[in-house]
């Protein structure tokens, strides 16, 4: 036995020869180079590699002057080094030159083998690495083994296998098929070649790689510019992004794929994208035309990867709007033009800019994904369109009156839920308007003749109308409208209270009285009509209650908004007609089949010309003719003269007679002074709070104030010369381009 305390020295060479070399590193290789042989399962047993591992160890812990613990690190370099050039190194250079799967197979091959004796080596030496190797600060054994295979195989490999990689992809590409599986394996190689990054694959494949997609599309793109048209060039471009991203997936490394898609894109998208996007029939505006959505989808989905991809697009898009616009404002010039009526309702112009803007604010939802960019060419472009006015009534009167009709009583025939849709609609192209306050005047004046004239279809719809109008902007945009209905709410139980008073006097007349508040509604003219003694009667007894039940209130007559209805006997034949209250006095005056000639008329009923003639022409020129006018002819001059129509005849029973306002649509000059008003408040409120300002400053800031009309720079500037003169502001005295604040 031997003695434990004096253990027998093994020498370097003895040791190395007689068992490592022997047992373990040539046996190693023998299995490598061809095989294990028939009938062992495993390369080494368990009882063979202890051996082997005994032994290095024991030669790693003698004492020194034989520890080999330095020659045995040595030496297992030296192994690897001499495997890798004797044997790896030839066999390599053999396939260089063959086609690429050959030399990669052989790379492949090659590269198993070595993970395998670094494997094996790495056991045998284990020691080593544990206590030799630590406390040295070397590198592990399976670091110097890869370090080995980089400089001896690798570097003088990467080239011909690059170029070999670069090869079957493009072969894939090509739609040809390849084993990935080995390209995989290859890149793996690569990544191990980093030593714990990616250096050698980032300059060794990724950038070459990026330099032949490069090229590779670049003679795509000038083969598909030239042969397809814009939707099949964006088919081909989205597949092949597709593609390289599933390329990464399946052998690349993932870091790759935004740098290869980086180059796909600048390649085929964004070096031809105005050359797409303008293509003579085939670019964004035709595909636009033919409401192509899926063409579109793709389109955006593409630029949508580019940087500023989309302005381009936007652009296209405003533009293509803006003129189909114009051409629906150019075909009512055109109907203008060719002598049709310029009426304040054109029902067919409004609904054309509705449908206009419901198709293409679908498009930008469901094909552009909602996108700010093109939410804001739409935008753009309705600004452009609904401000843009023809003939002698402007877009805002158009919608205006387009809401009367769909509000009113015998106007559109619509169910609540199309009323509230349409509505909505109207709203959105409302929000487009410059001048929002033009149509709010020319809104409440509509909505004013509904309301007193019982015309309105629903409350709820006229609420309705009001609340969309007040949420798109605010409460001070529609305190007047809520005011008027509020009017008429309080005004049904004061009506029920004077009909109790008006019994206790005994009328002929059913009358009743609609009290508004006057900051509320718009300005009537006052007419002193004169009117019949039972009329004159009752406004009497309503005066002394109301003076009576309001004291500090003053009653002022609007007799051009009243109605009535008139009971009428032509011929055996009684019909009641549904009249203004001027309409009323006027036949009266006819009671008892008396003529009577203009001038005489005007005097007896004290109205003047302008009011007295469409009076007189709703009663004897209009459909139903109740008075007959000498000489006969549809213009009423001040020599005519009239009388009852006593061969007068209708199948109803019940007449509206309608009678032409008095009142214009709006009053443009109330709209211009309350222009000024806002103007100046604005400027006011601007120099309180910032005390000293710049002209220009200050008429940029004014103009960004102003929520619902866009006034001229001019007007600004005279609105702030007038609060010059009176004292509200001053100039500078180094400076008159700069404004001071009066307290």
């Amino acid at each position: 036995m031997a003695n434990p305390a004096n253990p027998r020295i093994i020498r370097l060479e003895e040791g190395w020869n007689d068992e490592i070399k022997t047992k373990a590193i040539d046996v190693l290789e023998e299995m490598l180079d061809n095989g294990i042989k028939a009938g062992k399962t495993k390369m080494f047993a368990p009882k063979e590699y202890v051996a082997i591992y005994t032994t290095c160890y024991d030669m790693c812990t003698q004492r020194s002057p034989y520890n080999w613990s330095r020659d045995l690190y040595q030496r297992h370099g030296e192994t690897i080094e001499n495997y890798l050039t004797s044997t790896v190194l030839p066999a390599l250079r053999e396939k260089t030159g063959q086609n690429g799967p050959i030399l990669l197979k052989e790379l492949q091959s090659r590269w198993v083998n070595h993970q395998i004796m670094n494997k094996w080596l790495k056991k045998f030496f284990t020691y080593l690495d544990r206590y030799y190797v630590k406390h040295h600060s070397l590198p592990t054994l399976s670091q110097a083994g890869l370090k080995h295979f980089k400089t001896h195989i690798y570097d003088e490999m990467k080239r011909d296998a690059t170029a070999s990689i670069l090869t079957l992809i493009d072969e894939e590409r090509e739609r040809m098929i390849i084993d990935k599986t080995l390209i995989k394996s290859i890149v793996e190689l690569y990544e191990s070649m980093g030593m714990g990054n990616l250096d050698a694959y980032t300059a060794d494949l990724e950038a070459p790689l990026l330099d032949s997609t490069r090229d590779y599309y670049a003679k795509k793109r000038q083969e598909w510019i030239v042969s397809d048209s814009t939707p099949d060039y964006l088919i081909k471009a989205e597949r092949a992004l597709n593609e390289e991203r599933l390329r990464v997936a399946d052998y690349l490394n993932p870091a790759s794929e935004s740098k290869l898609l980086r180059v796909c894109k600048e390649e085929i998208l964004k070096k031809v994208e105005m050359v797409l996007l303008e293509k003579e029939g085939s670019g964004c505006k035709v595909i636009l035309a033919n409401d192509k959505s899926e063409d579109l989808r793709r389109m955006f989905r593409l630029f949508s990867r580019l940087e500023r991809g989309l302005n381009p697009m936007a652009a296209i898009v405003q533009s293509f709007i803006s003129a189909i616009g114009n051409e629906l404002i150019n075909k009512r010039q055109a109907r203008l033009d060719g002598g049709e009526k310029d009426k304040n309702d054109d029902p067919k112009f409004v609904k054309s800019l509705l449908e206009l803007h419901d198709k293409y604010l679908g498009a930008i939802k469901a094909d552009f994904n909602g996108h700010s960019l093109f939410q804001k060419a739409l935008k753009d472009a309705f600004v452009e369109i609904v401000n843009r006015n023809v003939g002698q009534y402007t877009n805002a009167e158009l919608m205006s009156t387009f809401c009367d009709r769909v509000l009113k009583s015998g106007g559109e025939k619509l169910s609540e839920a199309e009323v509230e849709d349409s509505l909505d609609r109207v709203v959105q192209l409302f929000s487009y308007l410059t001048e929002k306050d033009l149509f709010a005047e020319i809104y409440r004046n509509q909505l004013a003749k509904r309301l007193l004239n019982q015309r309105s279809a629903s409350d709820d719809a006229e609420k309705m109308m009001i609340a969309k109008l007040k949420m798109q902007c605010g409460t001070h945009f529609t305190s007047k409208m809520e005011g008027m209905l509020g009017d008429l709410a309080v005004g049904s139980d004061q009506k029920s209270e004077f009909e109790a008073k008006m019994k206790q006097h005994k009328s002929s007349l059913d009358y009743t009285v609609q009290v508004l508040t006057t900051g509320f509604w718009p300005r009537y003219k006052p007419l002193e009509v004169a009117l019949p003694p039972e009329m004159s009667k009752c406004m009497d007894v309503f005066k002394d209650w109301h003076d009576n039940k309001h004291a500090k209130r003053k009653l002022t007559w609007v007799f051009s908004l009243g109605n009535a209805t008139v009971r009428a006997k032509f011929g055996n034949k009684f019909y009641d007609l549904q009249v203004s209250t001027l309409q009323a006095v006027a036949l009266n005056t006819f009671n008892g089949g008396v003529a009577i000639g203009f001038e005489e008329l005007a005097e007896k009923l004290n109205l003047e010309e302008s009011i007295l003639k469409p009076l007189m022409h709703s009663l004897s020129c209009g459909k139903y003719k109740v008075l007959t006018k000498t000489p006969a002819s549809n213009k009423i001059n001040t020599t005519d003269s009239f009388t009852a129509n006593m061969r007068f005849s209708s199948n109803m029973r019940k007449i509206r007679i309608p009678m032409a306002s008095l009142d214009a649509s709006h009053n443009t000059k109330r709209v211009e002074e309350d222009r000024s008003i806002a103007i100046e408040a604005a400027i006011v409120r601007i120099m309180k709070a910032r005390k000293t300002l710049q002209h220009q400053q200050l008429i940029a800031e004014v103009l960004s104030q102003l929520a619902f009309f866009k006034p001229n720079p001019k007007v600004i500037k005279r609105r702030i010369e007038a609060l010059i003169d009176r004292e509200y502001l001053e100039r500078n005295s180094d400076n008159s381009n700069i404004y001071n604040y009066l307290a």
